[in-house]
């Protein structure tokens, strides 16, 4: 006990002081905590023996700081993120209960109750993940358990933010609900809540005043002017789809599956960025390697990511799979694609049904910008002209487990937050890849395209791969029939109940071939839209209102 109070925690306090600071960044952090962690598990032994040797004397239990259950929600396979922040709490002598992904409710209740924790925590990537964090709010009122005691929830994760806490999450529990927006802020937060009683009063007025100030803010947004439904559809993009712009069918019409792909030849196609913002380093990639600030923190974790790869790939601890289909298709009713089974057109494999811009546009020398959706990118059915798409889900996550399980085993979270930091990479190198390949050899639309790794990250391409549950098509229910269509579940892929795909490190989505066809953002919607996506799908419109909630 000696050993950890005293030189292993100095160590981590400085530790936790210089990163509080900004004067050391996260994976030195993840990395400290590796050698704290490995030298706590060898010393385990003697002070549990040295603990009940005490306690035996003193009567006296010695405990940490607080004890505190998390989780990523239901139906989200995410957990970079959550598993970052479990490793600086344990190093700020937090005891925390790792839950894993996606877990009920039910179960996190009744681990916390079990545990007697003090705080709660919930992790989440996705979009519908949202509202199970709200669920999880409104049944934690509902448990006096947890309402009595006013245990505070935490939550945090890319699709969380203060605004949609205050406003959508917090009103439904009387106890402290903060939102957390990365790692560092996790230890200030936690003991600010587990502090004296007047530290905790003091902190949880301030959230109360600031998320109350926010409501209020909400409340009074000058919402941005929407148009009807009607009037939206009435102002489309208008595109040709004949001479330049006609379709071009397709080299072939069906389906195609890439076993076991080679991932040297994905390594090639990384976007190294986002590899940096896993790790809470900002900044444009290569440039960061050169940053005043991060650039040797940058250059170093750039190393053991690129050294990590190399095993990876040779060691062939990762099988990376996907699947392609090129398909005819047409839009109808204005927003939704119809894509068929084969080129008679007489059976319908599934209906891509999608969200219009509302919002009124800007006009620019006398005409107004278009109301888009990614319908206007597909020939209409009424034309008679036969027109075509792609669907497609890659993953390079199948055998991961074994591999996380052996760095947790040996207490190397470092290595374990890496690893799927690359496999994430390696999922996107596939999408890009298997795209380019779909352009120049499976669609054939840009047979001469010649574009180098930095040119196709900045899409300096043809066409484009919106994925559902981004800004383009926000509505995700989508990828459950998709996935049917191509057949996932034989390259080791599928979906979770609330459209999160598995395993984690996976990509899908649609090509568009159309030269005008463009990434844009669908925005605030119409309850007018909403009813009328209800009754073109036969689906309640409170399935809409849930599916779609971000954007009414």
């Amino acid at each position: 006990i000696e050993v950890i109070e005293g030189p292993l925690m100095e160590g981590m306090n400085t530790v936790g002081d210089l990163f509080g600071s900004g004067k050391m960044f996260l994976p030195q952090v993840v990395k400290s905590a590796r050698v704290m962690k490995q030298a706590v598990a060898h010393l385990i032994p003697f002070i549990e023996e040295e603990k009940r040797l005490e306690q035996e004397r003193t009567g006296v239990v010695s405990k940490a700081r607080g004890k505190i259950v998390i989780a990523t929600v239901k139906g989200d396979v995410h957990d970079i993120g959550k598993n970052i922040v479990t490793v600086v709490l344990q190093c700020n002598n937090f005891e925390v209960i790792n839950m894993g992904v996606m877990v009920p409710c039910a179960d996190i209740f009744a681990r916390a109750k079990e545990e007697n924790a003090d705080i709660i925590g919930l992790s989440g990537l996705i979009t519908p993940s949202l509202e199970e964090m709200a669920y999880v709010a409104k049944e934690m009122q509902r448990d006096p358990y947890f309402r009595e005691r006013k245990m505070p929830l935490l939550v945090g994760g890319a699709t969380t933010s203060r605004a949609h806490t205050a406003v959508k999450i917090a009103p439904n529990y009387e106890g402290p609900v903060v939102y957390v927006p990365d790692a560092s802020r996790t230890v200030p937060v936690a003991q600010s809540l587990l502090g004296d009683d007047e530290q905790r009063a003091q902190y949880l007025a301030e959230i109360a005043a600031d998320y109350e100030r926010i409501r209020v803010q909400h409340a009074n947004k000058k919402t941005v002017p929407l148009l009807t439904l009607e009037q939206a559809r009435a102002n489309k993009a208008k595109l040709a789809f004949t001479g330049d712009c006609a379709p071009v069918k397709p080299k072939f019409i069906g389906r195609r599956v890439f076993a076991n792909y080679d991932l040297a030849s994905l390594a090639r196609y990384i976007d190294w960025g986002p590899f940096f913002q896993t790790w809470d380093l900002a900044g444009p990639y290569p440039a960061i390697l050169k940053d005043e600030v991060v650039g040797e923190a940058a250059s170093k974790v750039f190393e053991e990511g690129q050294a990590l790869l190399k095993k990876l790939v040779e060691g062939r601890w990762l099988t990376a799979n996907g699947v392609i289909a090129m398909l005819p298709a047409n839009s109808i009713n204005d927003d939704d694609i119809e894509i068929y089974t084969d080129e008679t057109r007489s059976e319908v494999a599934l209906t891509w049904y999608g969200a219009r811009q509302q919002t009124e546009k800007p006009v620019i020398d006398g005409v107004a910008r278009p109301n888009q959706c990614m319908a206007d990118f597909i020939a209409t059915k009424s034309s008679g002209i036969a027109d075509y798409i792609g669907m497609f889900a890659v993953t390079a996550g199948i055998g991961i487990e074994k591999h996380e399980k052996r760095f947790e085993e040996a207490h190397d979270d470092y290595s374990s937050i890496m690893l799927k930091s690359l496999a994430d990479r390696l999922a996107e190198a596939f999408a890009e890849h298997l795209h380019e390949r779909v352009r120049k050899e499976f669609w054939g639309y840009a047979a001469d395209e010649s574009l180098g790794n930095d040119a196709l990250i900045k899409e300096a391409y043809r066409g484009i791969r919106p994925a559902p549950g981004y800004p383009a098509c926000p509505e995700h229910t989508v990828k459950a029939e998709m996935f049917k269509t191509l057949q996932c579940e034989e390259i080791g892929m599928r979906v979770t109940e609330s459209f999160a795909m598995f395993p984690g490190a996976s990509v899908s989505g649609f090509y568009l071939a159309h030269p005008g066809s463009k990434y844009f953002t669908v925005g605030k919607i119409g309850n007018d839209q909403a009813e009328d996506m209800a009754a073109r799908r036969g689906v309640p419109k409170e399935d809409i209102e849930r599916w779609l909630a971000p954007n009414l």
